[in-house]
C-alpha cells in the first residue's frame, strides 16, 4: 500500500475575480512585462538530482529564479525546485508537460518518476515531464514557521468545550509562530503566484506553451493557470478536481460527510467478512464498533506503534486509510490492531501502518512540519475564512449528529482565522473555454463527485471521464485500463472523448475478489 500524505489533496482549490488574458493581471508598475522577460528567458542548468531515488530514475533537477511579489517584478526574488524526465525520443518529442500532484504543498519533484509507471511509451516520447516543488516548499526558498505538528486536523475538537479551546489554542500557536518567523514570505504564496511561477518556468524553458497534468490541488492549480494563461495552454488533464468556488473552507467543511460516507460504505465491504476481520456481521455492527473504538481512546489513549493514539487524533487516522476502497483491507486491519492494543493484547503493527502513524505524528524540524507551514501560507494567501470563534463551535456540535466521527475534526478552527493579513488578490474565478480532460471518482472523499461536477461546468470546453468507486486521484493510483488510455490518447493525439463518458474498473482489486 503506499504510504498516504497527511494532508496532500486535503485543501484544495480557489477562485478569481474577471477573466484573464494571457498575461498576469497585476497592478504592476510600467514596465513590468520587460521585467518579467528576465526571468522567463534565463538559462536553466539541469543536474544529477540530490535525492538518490530521483536521480536512479533517470530524474534532472534545477532551481528557476522569480520574483517573489510579482507586483514589483525589480524587487526580492525566490527559487523554485523544478525537476524533469527527458522525452525518450527527441524526434517524436511535442512538448514539456508540467505537472503537479495535489496538496496544495505536496512536494512534486518525484511526480514525473510516479506518472512514467503508468504513461505509455507514446507519452514519454512526446514529453519532457517536469515537477515543481511550489513556491516556499522542500527544495524551493522555504517558508520556516517552526511548526511542531503535521496539520491542525490532527487535534479535532472533542466532545467537551475543552476540547475546543485547545484546537482554538494549537490554529492559533500555528498562526502566530507563521507571523512572526515568515511574515516577509506569507502574503506571496498564494496560487495565482504560483501560476505565474509556472509561466516563468515555461518560458525558462524555452517552450510557447506547455500541456498540464495535475491531481486534486493540482487540477485547481491547472484550472488556474488556464484561466490566466490561456494562450499559454497546450493539453489540459484534471484528475479528481475541486468546486472551484468552494476553497478551502467549505470544501474542508464537506469533507466530513464524505467520509462518513466512505466510513458507511467501508461497513458494507467488511460486514459480510466478519469471519475474517472480526469487525461486526452487519454495517451498523461495523460501524458501531468504530465509534466505540473512538470512544475508548477518548478515555484512555491507545498505545500502538510507540504512538499514544487518542480520540482527538483517530480521525484524522482513518480519514487517510479511508480515501481509496482499494485499501479497505488495511483499514480493516488498522481496525483490529487498535481493537487488540485497547485491549491491552500485544499486536504487530504492519510496516505501512508504522509509517502512517509516524507521518502523522511528525513533528518540530521534520519535512511534514515544514510542509504543513507551506499549506498554511498558501491557503491562507488564497482566501479569507471566518474569524467568529463561536460559530466554529455551534458548527462542531451540529456536525456531531450527521458526522459523529469527521465532523468534529473538518470543522474545526482553521489557523487562517488568526492570520495576521487578509489576501492581497481576490478569489479566482474559473470560467473558460479551454479544453481539458477532467477524471472524477463518484466516491471521492476528498473533492466530491458534486465539486468535480462544478469544475466540469467552469471549465466549459472539458470532458469528463467518470469513474465508479471511492478513490481521489486516479490516473496515478487507481488501476483503470480505460482512464489510462484515455488520458495518453489525449496526451499524444490531443483528442479528446465525443462526449462525457464512463471508465469502470476493468482490473480486479485487493478489495472486491473476482467473482
Amino acid at each position: 500500500m503506499r504510504k498516504p500524505v497527511v494532508l496532500g489533496a486535503l485543501v484544495l482549490s480557489v477562485a478569481l475575480l474577471g477573466a484573464a488574458a494571457e498575461g498576469p493581471v497585476l497592478a504592476a508598475s510600467p514596465g513590468a512585462g520587460d521585467a518579467l522577460d528576465r526571468f522567463r528567458n534565463q538559462t536553466v542548468d539541469w543536474t544529477r538530482c540530490r535525492d538518490a531515488s530521483l536521480a536512479a530514475s533517470g530524474t534532472e533537477c534545477a532551481r528557476i529564479t522569480v520574483p517573489l511579489d510579482y507586483g514589483q517584478p525589480r524587487g526580492r526574488t525566490i527559487e523554485v525546485a523544478v525537476s524533469r524526465i527527458a522525452s525518450t525520443d527527441p524526434v517524436r518529442r511535442r512538448g514539456i508537460l508540467l505537472t503537479n500532484p495535489g496538496g496544495p504543498a505536496t512536494r512534486g519533484l518525484g511526480l514525473p518518476r510516479d506518472l512514467r509507471t503508468v504513461m505509455g511509451s507514446a507519452v514519454t516520447a512526446a514529453y519532457d515531464v517536469v515537477g515543481m516543488d511550489t513556491r516556499g516548499l522542500g527544495g524551493s526558498t522555504p517558508v520556516d514557521c517552526g511548526l511542531t505538528r503535521s496539520t491542525w486536523l490532527l487535534h479535532a475538537p472533542g466532545p467537551d468545550r475543552a476540547g475546543f479551546e485547545e484546537s482554538v489554542r494549537r490554529s492559533r500557536a500555528d498562526a502566530r509562530s507563521c507571523r512572526e518567523r515568515a511574515a516577509d514570505l506569507l502574503p506571496h504564496l498564494s496560487t495565482r503566484n504560483v501560476a505565474r511561477d509556472v509561466d516563468v518556468v515555461r518560458g525558462a524553458l524555452g517552450e510557447r506553451r506547455t500541456s498540464w497534468f495535475g491531481q486534486s490541488y493540482g487540477a485547481f492549480l491547472g484550472a488556474t493557470y488556464a484561466q490566466m494563461f490561456p494562450g499559454r495552454v497546450d493539453r489540459l488533464v484534471l484528475d479528481s478536481a475541486p468546486d472551484p468556488a468552494e476553497y478551502p473552507f467549505r470544501m474542508v467543511r464537506r469533507q466530513g460527510l464524505a467520509n462518513e460516507r466512505a466510513l458507511d460504505d467501508f461497513a458494507a465491504w467488511v460486514a459480510p467478512r466478519h469471519r475474517t476481520y472480526g469487525l461486526g456481521a452487519t454495517p451498523a455492527a461495523v460501524r458501531a464498533g468504530v465509534e466505540a473504538v473512538v470512544e475508548r481512546a477518548g478515555d484512555e489513549p491507545i498505545r500502538v506503534g510507540g504512538h499514544r493514539v487518542g480520540d482527538r487524533e483517530l480521525p484524522l487516522l482513518f480519514y487517510l486509510l479511508l480515501v481509496h476502497d482499494t485499501a479497505d483491507p488495511e483499514f480493516a486491519d488498522l481496525l483490529r490492531v487498535l481493537r487488540d492494543a485497547a485491549d491491552g493484547k500485544p499486536v504487530t503493527v504492519p510496516a505501512w501502518l508504522q509509517g502512517t502513524l509516524d507521518l502523522v505524528f511528525a513533528g518540530a524540524g521534520t519535512d511534514r512540519a515544514a510542509d504543513y507551514a507551506a499549506l498554511l501560507a498558501m491557503v491562507c494567501a488564497d482566501t479569507a475564512v471566518p474569524r467568529d470563534l463561536d460559530g466554529y463551535w455551534r458548527a462542531v456540535r451540529r456536525s456531531r449528529a450527521a458526522q459523529p466521527v469527521f465532523g468534529p475534526m473538518t470543522h474545526a478552527p482553521f489557523p487562517c482565522a488568526f492570520w495576521a493579513e487578509e489576501p492581497r488578490e481576490p478569489r479566482t474565478v474559473i470560467d473558460n473555454g479551454v479544453p481539458a480532460l477532467q477524471i472524477q471518482a463518484t466516491g471521492d472523499p476528498r473533492t466530491t463527485y458534486r465539486s468535480g461536477l462544478r469544475m466540469h461546468r467552469a471549465l466549459r470546453a472539458s470532458r469528463l471521464v467518470t469513474v465508479p468507486g471511492r478513490a481521489h486521484t486516479v490516473y496515478a493510483s487507481r488501476p483503470n485500463d480505460c482512464v489510462r488510455r484515455t488520458v495518453n490518447t489525449y496526451l499524444v493525439h490531443g483528442t479528446l472523448p465525443a462526449r462525457d463518458t464512463v471508465c469502470r474498473d476493468r482490473t480486479v482489486s485487493p478489495r472486491r475478489p473476482a467473482r
